[in-house]
């Protein structure tokens, strides 16, 4: 439904036309005239805000890494408080990977479109892309691996790479789960196979 620009901020009209159309098609669905459609305003207005179609769809990708990084904070928000400092940190990484997983999962044209393209667009500075803590999806793992480092989980030898190696395996995983072989499995098949890949991680790392 054609929702119409009346007065106010057209590029939040712009980039919310943006989010929806990633939310429902992924990035090959952000279209610049398309999104100018749904703002109710002609093509040309739009070009004062975002010069291209890239342009865009770097703003909704950075939207959608915001929305990754705020669906990472509630999940660290919902554990409950541990009195033990190794349970509490073991938790906070399985927070993160099974946020991460559940985003892919609920939210795939998002997810899909947070990674679709490179960090910088012909130089042009990266909008915010961080959560209400300020954070990125990397950061807050990062933060979560470091706290492993503290209470000696992880050995501090080890820790350098560790996000990369973390990253790739939850991003892997939740590739088969959107495309892959995977994607006819039941929720809860995916949730048992996802809880198993995040100790495989852990104790990996």
């Amino acid at each position: 439904m054609r929702n119409t620009y009346r007065h106010g901020d057209l590029q939040r009209a712009l980039l919310d036309a943006g989010v929806e159309l990633a939310r429902r098609g992924g990035p090959d669905a952000v279209v610049l005239r398309e999104a100018t459609r749904r703002a109710g305003v002609v093509p040309n207005a739009a070009y004062r805000h975002f010069a291209s179609r890239q342009e865009l769809l770097q703003a909704v990708r950075s939207a959608a890494l915001a929305r990754l990084a705020g669906a990472m904070e509630a999940e660290l928000a919902a554990l409950p408080r541990a009195t033990n400092p190794v349970d509490s940190a073991r938790a906070r990484l399985r927070a993160i990977g099974t946020a991460y997983l559940r985003f892919a999962e609920e939210e795939t044209g998002l997810f899909c479109t947070a990674f679709a393209i490179p960090d910088e667009t012909r130089g042009a500075p990266v909008p915010a892309k961080a959560g209400s803590s300020g954070l990125n999806p990397f950061q807050l793992l990062g933060g979560a691996l470091d706290g492993l480092v503290e209470v000696g989980v992880l050995p501090a030898e080890r820790r350098p790479g560790a996000e990369y190696l973390a990253w790739s395996a939850v991003r892997g995983l939740a590739m088969l789960f959107i495309e892959g072989p995977l994607r006819r499995l039941a929720p809860a098949e995916r949730d048992a196979i996802g809880q198993r890949l995040l100790d495989m991680v852990e104790k990996g790392l």
